[in-house]
């Protein structure tokens, strides 16, 4: 009887605590703070494979699409999806090899930047996006801008951070080691690629041009790194390296496809980025009538310390191109 007692106190003293707390209902009492919108994740079955995405925002709502850079999954986006859903159709799936999607080993299917592209576009459609604003990082250019040739109709906007396409962008000395593997696919040449792959790397990429480490959270290189040492995953990660090299000769493709379809574009560029410079923003501003144009104060991985003002201005740029417009800020 007792515990049964004990039972029923506990339930009476928690139970306004789980009630508030469930879903994601606005809670419409005075002084109650705003509700942030539910991210759920997901995964959908596209040629064979488990693609995990997050999405959240209402259905109906115009679409943003985030994909994602190396060596990082749509985790990179796990603040800005919520910042944006209560207007807009938020998704960022997880390439093949990447994050919590499948990753067979690289004698199953083919880890190039063509099939990554392919499975992205297969996916859109099984998830319904027939019209999306592109938000491209890092590998995410090239997989998107894949996407946005194929497909130009589909493409409302583009938000570029880090995300390059011309040969400004790759003339420094990050690339050097990489060059001669997209030439000539030897161990030797994979060698000092793989040190790309070690923990110093990829906590590197996130803090090197950060002007203040304390606002980058080491779970972002933590879990990053944990999926990179995933039995298989440096062969992927290998086999990504030298198609890497498909890419810049597609350059004037995409570029002419730019002149050609003129998106408006919202360029938010990690100034102090020593993989993608700002050498690499400006050549859009040639291509593009449409540009807005932000260097920020920060490295590769902009969203974690800029998070919020990225935020802000892709909800400004969309709404004054009447995409979501709404009367919320």
């Amino acid at each position: 009887m007792d515990h049964l007692k004990t039972a029923l106190v506990a339930a009476t003293l928690f139970a306004p605590l789980f009630a508030t707390n469930a879903g994601s209902r606005a809670d419409d009492r005075p002084g109650s703070p705003p509700t942030t919108p539910q991210v759920l994740h997901r995964t959908a079955k596209v040629d064979g494979l488990d693609i995990f995405y997050r999405e959240a925002g209402p259905k109906d709502a115009p679409a943003i699409l985030l994909l994602h850079g190396f060596p990082t999954s749509s985790h990179m986006f796990r603040d800005l999806i919520p910042a944006l859903a209560d207007r807009y159709h938020v998704v960022a799936p997880d390439y093949p090899g990447f994050g919590q999607s499948s990753a067979p080993p690289v004698d199953r299917i083919a880890y190039t930047f063509d099939n990554l592209a392919k499975v992205v576009d297969a996916f859109t459609e099984q998830v319904g996006l027939t019209k999306f604003a592109l938000y491209v990082q890092d590998y995410g250019a090239p997989v998107g801008f894949r996407l946005a040739s194929k497909h130009p109709e589909r493409v409302s906007a583009l938000i570029v951070q880090n995300g390059n396409v011309y040969d400004e962008g790759i003339d420094n000395d990050f690339w050097a080691p990489v060059k001669p593997y997209w030439k000539d696919r030897t161990e030797a040449n994979a060698a000092p690629l793989r040190k790309a792959l070690s923990l110093e790397a990829t906590r590197w990429q996130y803090t090197n041009g950060a002007r203040n480490l304390e606002a980058i959270s080491p779970d972002t290189w933590t879990i990053d790194q944990a999926l990179l040492d995933r039995p298989g995953n440096a062969e992927i990660q290998l086999a990504l390296f030298h198609s890497d090299g498909s890419n810049p000769p597609l350059y004037p493709e995409w570029q002419a496809n730019f002149r050609k379809h003129q998106p408006p574009t919202l360029i938010v560029w990690g100034k102090n980025d020593a993989i993608f410079p700002a050498a690499g923003a400006y050549p859009y501003r040639r291509d593009l009538k449409d540009v807005e144009f932000h260097l920020l104060d920060t490295g590769h991985f902009a969203l974690e310390e800029d998070g919020a003002t990225i935020a802000r201005l892709i909800r400004e740029f969309l709404t004054k191109r009447g995409i979501g417009a709404s009367s919320k800020p």
